[in-house]
């Protein structure tokens, strides 16, 4: 019995075929900052339960990394808290973005490039503002 030929079908696209945009960045970006604070937010976690059962020396040095009690954050401190609001605010703006293009809006190329920099821009001046809110709110007090 012999075989009828296979018609030719399209190959799936691969990334090489693709030209690189600001809408592809936001895609991955989304997928790294959720899975970034979900990886740190528990490791962060683990951290403060296992120094709070392992005593008050312990907790303390959790606690210093974290508060200014100490007389001011900690580099780690920083670098963390930073790190996680700027990811925060990207994974935020990026999950609004999505919202609308669940709906079937903004797949135009102009405007979907357009939001796609726009999340970037927004995660980066609510982080700026979120810190400087934060650190008037620490020198006052």
């Amino acid at each position: 019995m012999a075989h009828a030929p296979k018609p030719s079908r399209p190959l799936s696209p691969h990334l090489g075929i693709w030209k690189w945009g600001p809408h592809m960045a936001v895609s991955i970006v989304h997928r790294v900052t959720g899975s970034g604070m979900a990886t740190v937010g528990t490791l962060l976690l683990v951290w403060w339960l296992v120094a709070l059962a392992s005593g008050e020396a312990v907790y303390a040095g959790f606690r210093d990394v974290f508060t200014v009690e100490s007389g001011g954050l900690n580099m780690i401190g920083y670098v963390v808290g930073i790190g996680l609001t700027l990811s925060f605010f990207q994974h935020m703006a990026s999950g609004v973005r999505h919202l609308f293009l669940d709906q079937g809006a903004n797949f135009e190329l102009k405007s979907n490039k357009l939001t796609a920099l726009l999340t970037f821009v927004a995660s980066v001046t609510l982080t700026v503002a979120f810190w400087i809110v934060l650190l008037e709110k620490m020198i006052d007090g």
